[in-house]
């Protein structure tokens, strides 16, 4: 059975860090590539970052670009996601996923298995 658990998640003041992990037991993650998703109030989900099997491809939201970057560490079976100088509108709940292997790696759908989510408040 695939587990995907977030952790690192909080209330901070904007500018401030957070670092998000991502650990998943049940599969290796290593031939996968892996993303970052957050929801929130009221609206849909959308893509924030994502990193291919191998780590060398790297990808981001324009919302996000140049504070937060995504990294994997496969011997763990963890992928992270470092967030700099946090704004209000960053707030939501976030969420890991593994890709399901075809297609893009900003849609949502292409994802198989999700993480429950950790929540991000950042404040003004």
């Amino acid at each position: 059975q695939v587990q995907v658990v977030e952790s690192g998640g909080g209330s901070v003041q904007a500018g401030a860090s957070l670092r998000l992990s991502c650990a998943v037991s049940g599969r290796s993650i290593m031939y996968y590539a892996m993303g970052w998703f957050r929801q929130a109030p009221d609206s849909q989900r959308e893509f924030v970052a994502s990193i291919n099997f191998s780590g060398g491809t790297t990808d981001y939201a324009d919302s996000v670009l140049g504070r937060f970057t995504i990294s994997r560490d496969d011997a763990k079976n963890t992928v992270y996601l470092q967030m700099d100088r946090l704004k209000p509108e960053d707030t939501a709940i976030y969420y890991c996923a593994i890709h399901g292997g075809r297609g893009s790696y900003d849609t949502a759908t292409l994802y198989d298995y999700w993480g429950q989510g950790t929540q991000v408040t950042v404040s003004s």
